[in-house]
């Protein structure tokens, strides 16, 4: 049995994609900053038969995120599905003329420098196992930047290059590296981005195994209107 492991565990999409990937016989690792939103998460999955548990971990720690998923795989089994999507902070997203260069500190060691960590801790694993996923997801400003929220904007560029590069350096190893844009506001009443319809595509993305980078739904011109 293999495990699925959710950097950024939280109540929407991260519980969504935990229940989905779980209800398909992984076992799951929530990383995330709170114990205590890791043990209301296990409680709920162990509601569906979903086998999970909580490990701490900061992104902006990369020592942190290491240990977890070293402790995820040896705890549950070899990690065999990596999701990245935790929620940067407001403090990242100030607007462009605001911004200063230690402003981008932050914004890239999360978006960037976590990343990177979490993909070296996991691909020994995967290498042995012979196969794997990573999952990135991202907003809208990470393929279309935002001056008003500068930081994000750069950081998500930054993070989508270096996906990019693993789409195409693993995928003669079975290694398959998607991002996930979702361009607004995820909710549970909107028809192609609430948690559960994002939790069922990005289990599409594991599957199928096809393409790099994928839309929630259409991102419309800031032009005109359309998409």
């Amino acid at each position: 049995m293999t495990t699925f492991a959710l950097v950024g565990a939280g109540p929407g999409l991260g519980l969504a994609a935990a229940r989905r990937f779980g209800a398909a016989g992984h076992r799951v690792a929530l990383l995330s900053r709170s114990v205590q939103h890791q043990t209301a998460l296990v409680a709920e999955l162990a509601r569906d038969d979903v086998h999970a548990r909580g490990f701490t971990a900061d992104v902006l720690d990369p020592d942190s995120l290491t240990t977890a998923l070293h402790e995820a795989a040896d705890t549950l089994g070899p990690i065999e599905i990596l999701q990245f999507s935790p929620v940067p902070r407001g403090d990242f997203m100030k607007p462009v003329l605001d911004t200063a260069a230690a402003d981008l500190d932050g914004p890239l060691a999360f978006s960037v420098k976590g990343p990177l960590t979490c993909v070296n801790a996991v691909l020994p694993g995967m290498r042995e196992l012979g196969r794997g996923t990573l999952l990135f997801v991202n907003g809208g400003s990470a393929v279309r930047p935002n001056p008003r929220v500068a930081g994000t904007s750069i950081a998500f560029a930054a993070e989508s290059a270096y996906v990019a590069m693993l789409h195409t350096a693993l995928a003669d190893e079975d290694i398959h590296a998607a991002q996930l844009i979702v361009p607004g506001a995820i909710s549970p009443d909107a028809v192609h981005s609430s948690p559960k319809a994002l939790a069922e595509l990005l289990y599409g993305l594991h599957t199928d195994r096809k393409g790099f980078r994928h839309y929630a739904e259409p991102m419309p011109d800031p032009q005109d209107g359309t998409p």
